[in-house]
């Protein structure tokens, strides 16, 4: 097997465990987080969280896919070389993606305190006096 097979499958052994990993930790630790953010509903909580979780396979497992493709490697230097460069970029980009995904959603958690915060309540209801009794013309 040459040295440039070899760092594909390194690097596939390697980024796919991880994402895998990643998301269902962010999966079983975000739900809390959402719970709060859609304001105890856990129905919607859970399908946001399997949304997310969905959308970060697709978007990381492509971008892990795509990037796959190096040059001719020759021996075990370049192997490390490319396999540091790859799974570095993997890393970044993964916890990237979750930074915007946690500022989005506290970014909406922020709005939602901020509407109850502000909200005024409704005024009281006026009082009900009873009606003078007049005597009735006839």
């Amino acid at each position: 097997m040459n040295w440039t097979i070899a760092s594909h499958l390194t690097y596939l052994g390697v980024t796919v465990p991880l994402t895998i990993w990643v998301a269902s930790t962010l999966s079983r630790n975000g739900r809390v987080f959402l719970a709060d953010v859609f304001k105890g509903d856990e129905g919607l909580a859970d399908a946001v969280n399997r949304l997310l979780v969905v959308g970060f396979y697709l978007l990381n497992l492509g971008f892990v896919t795509l990037f796959v493709r190096s040059g001719r490697i020759h021996d075990a230097e370049g192997l490390f070389d490319s396999l540091s460069v790859k799974i570095g970029v993997v890393l970044l980009t993964l916890g990237v993606l979750h930074f915007v995904n946690v500022w989005v959603f506290n970014r909406l958690r922020r709005r939602h305190r901020m509407e109850e915060l502000y909200r005024v309540p409704p005024p009281p209801p006026l009082p009900r006096y009873p009606l003078p009794a007049y005597p009735v013309p006839r």
